[in-house]
């Protein structure tokens, strides 16, 4: 129930009119990584599912911080109790819009700037991020890298780990989208 609950509320909030064409993900991957003088920290999450509506360019995001895999348990354990604290913050939600045009009828790649809000850790913060459309087939498939401080969301790492941890955070996400019916 939740799910659906979910899913209409991201439906509503991309102002979906008549004739608009609704894409879902068939699969969707979040991965950051972080460089650190220690060692690297890779977490990967593949259970979001994005949606966008292509006659407005709106899309939507939201992400289940508590769905993160690393490939250390402690990792992982330090990740949802230290830094996101996911009891708290289970969300990390991103609502934006595609600034080109992007002809989504014929086959092809468009590279493209998405601006909106990303609301992590609480703190809500706008962006554009930079990414590429790929129309092929009927499906979308959407790539996009870009960064993030973890400062800039009231993310503290303390001061003992803060040769774990970069400053930066390299994010990548994909996904596979398909027209909802």
């Amino acid at each position: 129930m939740k799910k659906i609950a979910g899913i209409l509320l991201l439906l509503a909030a991309l102002s979906i009119k008549g004739n608009a064409q609704i894409y879902m993900a068939d699969s969707c991957r979040v991965v950051f990584f972080s460089a650190a003088t220690i060692e690297d920290i890779t977490a990967t999450n593949t259970i979001s599912k994005p949606i966008m509506n292509t006659s407005t360019g709106e899309i939507a995001i939201k992400i289940n911080n508590q769905f993160f895999k690393f490939k250390k348990e402690l990792m992982e354990e330090h990740f949802n109790e230290d830094y996101m604290e996911t009891k708290k913050f289970q969300y990390t939600t991103f609502t934006g819009k595609v600034n080109e045009k992007v002809d989504y009828t014929k086959d092809g790649s468009t590279n493209v700037t998405v601006t909106g809000t990303m609301d992590m850790h609480g703190v809500k913060k706008d962006l554009t991020i930079p990414g590429t459309i790929t129309v092929q087939n009927g499906k979308l498939f959407l790539k996009s890298v870009f960064n993030v401080k973890p400062a800039d969301y009231s993310i503290k790492v303390p001061s003992l780990l803060g040769n774990n941890i970069a400053e930066q955070l390299q994010v990548t996400f994909t996904a596979t989208m398909r027209p909802f019916k």
